[in-house]
């Protein structure tokens, strides 16, 4: 997150303010905020292309820790703030993070981890203060005495970095997606930053409201871009539907990003409060990551006029799809054309299908990358060649080049807007002793789109009952973060598995799409 030339140019313009605390910071404080922490990071020993790692919620330090790293030519990790100590642990030593930024709301668990971090020579506490100065273990400083000795101004080696973030696959652990970090000076973007400027009219005068986690690819890249313009963002320390509403108003926010359970949760205000609030400035309003209802997007346009837009990517980078609000409604349900890299829709036999017939999503890839540490992964996703990747998606592009997706073929579950790998939770729950098998994956959910659905096989004699399916998500949640535990067990005599041990998930997960259109609309 570069603020470029504003901090010298326009000191005093608002940068970004909290939503709920209402603190402010200016680009003038931003530049010398993140200057701060990047001669802190060199201080460290963090040399181009090094890593470090975030974990915390939102707050009023988390742009800058974003920001140091992409002027000093490192790579930052931005973690999911609600793992476990040992999901954190595995995604610090994977991304070889020599670093940890988090908060004291998250220290207990940071501290936690850690103990499985050796490499981790340092750990930043924002808002430590004097609980981090009494620790008996000298890697934990408070952020705000650590950067405190360090000169405001740049760097001498100002080299751009990037973001590594981590994405769900179907084995069941996450992985970096590292992409190549050309020698350039951070005033000079990368190529995406100057694509998504020209899609979304992003400019100066913009004002952006961040309503999600900036763990996330989506509203890390928002307001990356928006502090890149020069513009204001007004971030949100959590989504809650009437201050949103509230916060377009009161900052006559004219862009913004959102998942569909938002938009759920808006839809489901009562009429009155739903009008209280003028809306009238708000020019673009974005939408991905997550299934979204038609009648849900329909009633969002609805009250909010023709200012919606979609757009499909995975965080990998493969390729992008977009689409107005003119452009969906003529192709209800599309995800859009294609924009950013090659599509293939290819069947199994790794060729072309007809239009209008789904088939696997492959792309001649538009930005290179590969899965940090896991050549085995990475291999995996490409073709034969080398040539194309893809995700798993399954969809189909119809007469006039729009793409629909119609399922994933890694069942991959998307609750809220948050991609959940069930394999995770399917490993643990076999290693229940009660437990013969398992199988977890997406079952609908009206407002979350998806929510996590477990099925056990029992071991026999084990009575399988409410009080056991409570304790089989009680274990569950004592080893995973919440949000990847299945809100609900079912249980039968025995999952179906093909001869080779390979779990056949689909007759499962069917049925509890019947009724809801697809088998699992996408």
């Amino acid at each position: 997150m570069y603020a470029g030339t504003v901090p010298y140019t326009h000191p005093e313009r608002i940068a970004f303010i909290m939503a709920g605390s209402g603190e402010t910071v200016t680009y003038g404080e931003y530049e010398r905020r993140t200057n701060r922490l990047a001669h802190l990071l060199r201080h460290e020993g963090l040399k181009p292309l090094d890593h470090y790692a975030l974990f915390m919620e939102n707050n009023a330090r988390y742009l800058e820790c974003n920001g140091a790293g992409e002027r000093a030519g490192l790579y930052y990790t931005c973690v999911n703030s609600y793992l476990t100590a040992d999901e954190l642990a595995y995604i610090v030593v994977n991304s070889e993070s020599q670093l940890l930024i988090t908060s004291i709301d998250k220290l207990p668990i940071a501290r936690a981890a850690l103990l499985q971090c050796p490499a981790v020579r340092r750990c930043l506490v924002v808002d430590g203060g004097e609980a981090v100065r009494a620790l008996d273990d000298t890697r934990f400083v408070d952020y705000a005495d650590a950067v405190a000795a360090f000169p405001d101004t740049p760097i001498a080696d100002e080299w751009l970095g990037a973001a590594m973030l981590y994405s769900s696959g179907t084995t069941g652990r996450p992985k970096g997606i590292l992409r190549p970090l050309p020698e350039q000076p951070p005033s000079q973007p990368l190529a995406l930053f100057q694509f998504v400027n020209r899609l979304w009219q992003c400019r100066e005068d913009m004002r952006y409201l961040s309503p999600a986690p900036l763990y996330h690819s989506a509203p890390q890249a928002n307001v990356a871009c928006a502090i890149r313009n020069g513009a204001t963002a007004v971030i949100m320390e959590h989504f809650d539907p009437e201050q949103y509403l509230a916060l377009v108003e009161k900052h006559r926010i004219t862009h913004t990003q959102l998942v569909p359970t938002m938009f759920s949760r808006m839809l489901k205000l009562p009429p009155d409060v739903r009008g209280r609030y003028d809306l009238s400035s708000l020019e673009i309003a974005i939408h991905a990551a997550a299934p979204c209802p038609a009648q849900v997007k329909e009633q969002m346009i609805a009250w909010w006029g023709p200012i919606i837009h979609e757009y499909y990517g995975a965080t990998e980078g493969l390729g992008f799809t977009a689409c107005d609000t003119a452009e969906w409604q003529a192709h209800r349900g599309t995800v859009g054309k294609v924009l950013f890299g090659e599509l293939h829709v290819l069947g199994e036999d790794m060729q072309p299908v007809p239009k209008g017939e789904s088939g696997e999503l492959w792309f001649k890839t538009a930005s290179p990358f590969v899965y940090f540490n896991d050549p085995e992964r990475t291999q995996a996703t490409r073709s034969p060649d080398g040539s194309m990747s893809t995700v798993g998606d399954v969809g189909y592009v119809d007469d006039d080049g729009f793409l629909h997706l119609t399922d994933r073929s890694t069942f991959m579950i998307i609750s809220g807007g948050v991609n959940i790998y069930p394999q995770e939770c399917e490993n643990l729950l076999i290693t229940h002793p009660q437990v013969a098998d398992a199988a977890v994956f997406g079952v609908p959910n009206e407002d979350l789109g998806e929510e996590v659905k477990a099925v056990v096989q029992p071991m026999p004699g084990v009575t399988a009952d409410a009080a056991f399916a409570q304790s089989l998500i009680d274990f569950c949640r004592e080893h995973l973060a919440h949000m990847k535990c299945p809100r609900s067990i079912d249980f039968t005599e025995r999952l179906p598995r093909l001869p080779t041990g390979k779990l056949y998930k689909k007759p499962l997960r069917d049925r509890y799409w019947q009724g809801h259109g697809r088998s699992r609309i996408v």
